[in-house]
Parts: structure tokens; C-alpha cells; sequence
């Protein structure tokens, strides 16, 4: 359930447009105009305002959007202007470049479903011209991480709730086989249940796994597995059975101690807000006894603090 708050009978795109126009002029951009608009318009709003601009002004919307802004509001604006699809394929294909952010390409591609992937999957190829797969084989260097991550883009998962509970029970005695039960671990058996199940699936098998060996699955991954395969692993398995819990806690982890982890609070909050942002407030604010909005308030400032509040909609 998405956060963003529209106007119920918006401006048209020419007026958006226009009044964008008008925030550039003059010394200075009026950012607190830019925000107002952009922050509180749908994807295929901020669509038709860009082809409105580029065609009235003979100017790219994002080019200039890119030189009017700057810091950390320049990164999240610019992040948030495509839809949804367009934007994990951006945020991978970014994360992938130069310094390589294993965290964000991780979290955007083991959180999403099968629907979802599929559609990435084609806009990145038609975007950058590779596919996903060939993309991640040549630039992420660690081994099973990588392994896991092309499994993962590569299959086609089930969607539906229904599963097999013979399968179930088979495939939680493999984990512990290839894990906890032997010396070292077998991998392969891991990238292969946990590319290859829905994740209906999964949970089952997290049960199935508790009530069998007396401990948790995800307690297992993390003695028998590290670094960013591990991360990968631990993304699926969570986000399996709950990606509310799992991405309050990314955020609580990213305002936690000192200093603000920027790149990745704008991500998930610029990546959620249209598609679930609801459901992680309400279990923020469950889980932590603050509001995901005071929290963000308390941890950020100036125009970038007033558009991720934007997005975040009404504070609960």
C-alpha cells in the first residue's frame, strides 16, 4: 500500500510543467515548488510532466532537475522520477558501476517477487542493452554471492500461496544436510531451494525447520553462511515471510547510532513509497515504538528531510 499522497484532481501536466519552469528561473532554484510537485504525483503523473516539459521547453525534465539540485535531494528526486520497474533498473545498474554496492543491487533483487523481476528484468535489457544475468556475472567478483543472485533473476518462481508439504519437509532435510549436519557447507544445495522456491515455500520450510531441528532457518544461515551470500540468503528468506519487517528494520539500521546511512534510506523509502511504504510504517512503529516519520524527521534535514516526508505521507 502505497504512501504518496495525490491530489485528488492534480494540476494538469502543462500546469506541473510550467510551475517547474518557473522554480528554475531566476537565482536559485525553488526547491520547496520542485518538492510540492514531484513528491506528490504518481508515476505515470510524473511521466506525462516530463514529455509535457521536454516537449513546451525543448529541455530534458531530469537533465535539469540534475543541475538545479544537488546533495542528497538530487540523488532521491532523480531516483524517484521514473516508475517503478525503470527505477530498480536504474538503482541495480548503478550499484553495479564503479565502486560495486553489493547491499543495494542485494536488497533490490532479493526482495522483489516474480512479477516484478520479469518486468525489471526487460526494462533493464532494453535500458542498457545486457541482460540482467550477463550484468551481474561479470561485475559482482564473490562466488556463491553471485551464483545466488543470477539463480535468482534467471528462475521462475510461483507466486500463488499453495505448496506441497512432501517437498516442504524434503527440502528443509537438504538445508540442514548441506549445512548444519556436515563439515562445511554445500552451498549449491542453498542457492538452489532458495532461487527455486516461492515464497509461500520458503515460510513453510522455515516451520518445517523449526519444528524439525529446534532452532530457526534463518539462525542456521547465518552460522553456516557470511558476508554477502549470506546477506542475500537472509534478504530472501525475510522478505519470504514478511518485507514489511524486513525493510523497517533496513531503515532502523540506517538512522541507528551515529550518523545516517543516506544512500540506503533513500533507497528503500524512494523505492516503497508507491508500492508498500504503509505496511512498513505501520511495522516500524510496532517494532520500535516511534513513527517511521519522527523517526526519518529526527535523522535527516533541510529540502531532503521535507521530500522523503513527502513520500511518507500523512505521519500514523
Amino acid at each position: 500500500m502505497a504512501s504518496v499522497i495525490v491530489p485528488p484532481v492534480p494540476p494538469s501536466p502543462r500546469d506541473d510543467a510550467l510551475h517547474l519552469y518557473r522554480a528554475f528561473k531566476g537565482f536559485g532554484c525553488d526547491t520547496a515548488a520542485v518538492i510540492n510537485i514531484l513528491a506528490h504525483r504518481n508515476g505515470m503523473q510524473r511521466a506525462a510532466i516530463e514529455k509535457e516539459y521536454k516537449a513546451t521547453y525543448s529541455e530534458d525534465l531530469n537533465k535539469r532537475l540534475s543541475s538545479e539540485l544537488s546533495g542528497h535531494l538530487k540523488k532521491a528526486v532523480l531516483m524517484w522520477m521514473p516508475d517503478l520497474a525503470m527505477r530498480d533498473a536504474n538503482v541495480v545498474h548503478h550499484a553495479l558501476e564503479g565502486d560495486v554496492d553489493l547491499k543495494g543491487a542485494t536488497e533490490v533483487i532479493c526482495s522483489r517477487t516474480p512479477s516484478q523481476m520479469r518486468q525489471f528484468k526487460q526494462i533493464y535489457f532494453s535500458s542498457f542493452g545486457v541482460d540482467l544475468e550477463t550484468d551481474l556475472a561479470k561485475k559482482i567478483s564473490s562466488g556463491d554471492h553471485r551464483k545466488l543472485l543470477v539463480a535468482y533473476v534467471k528462475v521462475p518462481r510461483y507466486e500463488g500461496p499453495e505448496y506441497d508439504q512432501g517437498i516442504v519437509k524434503t527440502d528443509a532435510e537438504a538445508l540442514y544436510k548441506a549445512g548444519e549436519k556436515k563439515l562445511g557447507t554445500d552451498e549449491k544445495v542453498f542457492i538452489q531451494i532458495f532461487s527455486e522456491r516461492s515464497r509461500a515455500h520458503l515460510v513453510a520450510i522455515c516451520s518445517a525447520y523449526q519444528s524439525m531441528y529446534g532452532h530457526s532457518l534463518e539462525k542456521a544461515v547465518k552460522k553456516e553462511t557470511s558476508g554477502s551470500f549470506s546477506h542475500a540468503l537472509l534478504t530472501i528468506l525475510r522478505c519470504a515471510d514478511h518485507p514489511g519487517k524486513y525493510f523497517a528494520r533496513v531503515l532502523r539500521k540506517a538512522m541507528k547510532g551515529l550518523g545516517t546511512d543516506d544512500p540506503t534510506l533513500i533507497r528503500v523509502i524512494v523505492t516503497r513509497a508507491e508500492f508498500d511504504m504503509q505496511y512498513i510504517k505501520s511495522e516500524y512503529r510496532n517494532k520500535y515504538g516511534k513513527s517511521l516519520h519522527d523517526a526519518v524527521h529526527s535523522d535527516t534535514s533541510g529540502n531532503y528531510r521535507t521530500f522523503l516526508l513527502s513520500l511518507l505521507g500523512n505521519n500514523p
